[in-house]
């Protein structure tokens, strides 16, 4: 039973972190039910463009249709579940590789090949079935809950916030992959948290104010104001006309990172109960000149080591969730609101749909 009281609650059962049946559970309802960022704008953006993604347990097709809209289908043929879609790149159709039934870029099935003589099927009423998709900013997201609210409504104030940014200007710059020997859940929890940051980052802890770091919670994400020490040798003033880098993150597994010239997005994914996929992306606006150059490569350089120093403590505290001598532990009032928060939001998610539709 989840406690909103911060003062007084306990975090997640230790199992919730390796055990498998929570997991699987969470791909349903959590993954399944929240807007989940799946690709860019830019990767659609003509007729017959699409890219595969996976949602919770869900093979998806993100595509641009004839008529320039956007479709999320599943990537599930209705004969026998074959694979529709593998990849991405430009198509006038979706040819399944098992037995080649034929789909169009809406979804309805085309062509059922050799399949004369079967009775009480009717080719018309077949199609692959649509989640919602939506966009904010360039990014592509999907939802397969249909009672979840919309994608703006859930990104609540980020949107205002980020408005002034032009995010939806910013160019791909970067992408780098690891895969991290934790739950999903121990990278979320610690990301939502500077508590750690004066063990755990040094060199970080060196640019931030931390006595002013706090974190603001809304109803499906919270924000971390970091302001920046002026003599900080990394970043030069701040992104929001207040010397701060803004950190954000949306439930349950979505970070934008907000720096000065740049922003950068975290998506944390699950391959197993103790094992996830951490994406950083970069995103620039425009060439960038010399000085800008340099100061983007040092928060780059930056980002990296404070990568390796989470990689490090997260594993090694998946390694203590597994120990017999712990079971739950309690959270700092003044540093662990936003964990509390998460904790809250996820507990609500694995105890079912909530009156109203509750998901996100």
């Amino acid at each position: 039973m989840f406690d909103p009281d911060v003062a007084t609650a306990s975090t997640p059962p230790s199992r919730w972190y390796f055990d498998p049946a929570v997991l699987d559970r969470e791909k349903t309802h959590v993954f399944a039910r929240s807007w989940q960022l799946v690709g860019r704008e830019a990767d659609v953006s003509a007729p017959g463009d699409f890219f595969t993604c996976t949602v919770g347990h869900e093979p998806l097709i993100v595509v641009r249709d004839e008529a320039g809209g956007l479709r999320a289908l599943s990537n599930v043929c209705r004969h026998r579940a074959g694979p529709v879609a593998r990849g991405s790149g430009r198509g006038r159709s979706f040819r399944c590789g098992y037995h080649g039934w034929t789909y169009g870029l809406d979804g309805r099935l085309l062509a059922t090949p050799e399949f004369e003589g079967v009775r009480g099927f009717d080719r018309e009423a077949v199609a692959l079935p649509a989640a919602r998709v939506e966009t904010w900013a360039g990014f592509v997201f999907v939802n397969l809950g249909p009672a979840a609210p919309a994608l703006l409504d859930v990104l609540d104030t980020i949107v205002e916030e980020t408005r002034p940014l032009g995010l939806e200007r910013l160019g791909f710059r970067r992408r780098i992959d690891y895969e991290v020997a934790c739950n999903w859940k121990v990278y979320v929890d610690n990301y939502l948290e500077g508590y750690h940051i004066p063990i755990v980052h040094p060199a970080l802890f060196r640019e931030l104010d931390y006595k002013a770091y706090r974190v603001e919670t809304a109803p499906f994400l919270s924000r971390q104001h970091a302001p920046l020490r002026r003599e900080g040798e990394v970043f030069a003033g701040g992104v929001d006309g207040a010397g701060q880098a803004l950190y954000y993150w949306v439930f349950p597994n979505l970070m934008l990172n907000l720096y000065p010239g740049h922003l950068q997005v975290n998506l944390v994914v699950p391959l197993g109960p103790e094992r996830t996929l951490t994406r950083f992306e970069w995103y620039v606006a425009g060439p960038l000149d010399a000085s800008a150059e340099l100061a983007f490569d040092k928060s780059v350089a930056l980002g990296e080591q404070v990568q390796r120093e989470d990689m490090e403590v997260c594993e090694a505290v998946q390694r203590g969730l597994r120990s017999a001598t712990y079971g739950q532990g309690r959270y700092s009032v003044l540093r662990e609101n936003g964990v509390h928060h998460f904790h809250g939001l996820l507990a609500g998610h694995l105890a079912g749909p909530r009156s109203g539709g509750g998901s996100v």
